[in-house]
């Protein structure tokens, strides 16, 4: 068995557990992965959306990834798997929720914003970019993490990580669900 093959077995096996053993976590917040690779920033995420209580992570554009970098919180973080961006957009539309992508030429910073519940942050594919065009979703707020340095951009586990801490900072990381089992269940 190729590496390739044993992070796909490794990945099924993963699935399963979430969709017995996942919780939402407190904070009114998800995250959505637009094509990012299948290495180790998805399973980074992820670990870090457990860290800061996300709700849940919808992973687009790819059909598994690396679960090791997870360390285990694969099987606690409620995550998704949707063919197009298109797809989770409307899942969260549907919801009420307030959509925030990151971009390094953004007009607005992050911490110059005040993310209401029920945010969605989309973080896109690091070499890539997004798999949408931004005047098909005029709704979504563009910011950017302001940083120093020559560097164009951060790795977008990094980013997440920010923008989930800048999220749970904002609420003195007093999330309104007494504890994960209080809130609902995530979309399976």
């Amino acid at each position: 068995m190729n590496k390739r093959q044993y992070m796909q077995k490794s990945f099924e096996r993963q699935r399963l557990l979430n969709k017995m053993m996942s919780r939402p976590g407190p904070f009114p917040f998800v995250l959505i992965l637009d094509h990012l690779k299948i290495d180790f920033n998805i399973g980074k995420i992820i670990r870090s959306a457990e860290a800061l209580g996300a709700q849940g992570v919808d992973v687009v554009g790819t059909s598994f990834f690396d679960p090791l970098p997870a360390k285990g919180c694969l099987k606690r973080v409620p995550w998704t798997m949707k063919k197009t961006f298109y797809e989770s957009y409307q899942y969260y539309k549907e919801k009420g929720f307030t959509f925030f992508a990151f971009d390094s030429e953004a007009p607005q910073s992050l911490h110059e914003v005040t993310m209401p519940d029920n945010s969605a942050f989309i973080l896109g594919h690091e070499g890539f970019g997004f798999s949408f065009k931004k005047q098909d979703y005029p709704e979504i707020k563009w910011l950017k993490i302001p940083q120093l340095g020559l560097v164009e951009s951060l790795n977008v586990s990094v980013a997440a990580s920010i923008v989930m801490y800048e999220f749970a900072r904002s609420r003195n990381f007093n999330p309104p669900v007494k504890s994960l089992s209080d809130a609902e269940p995530n979309h399976k």
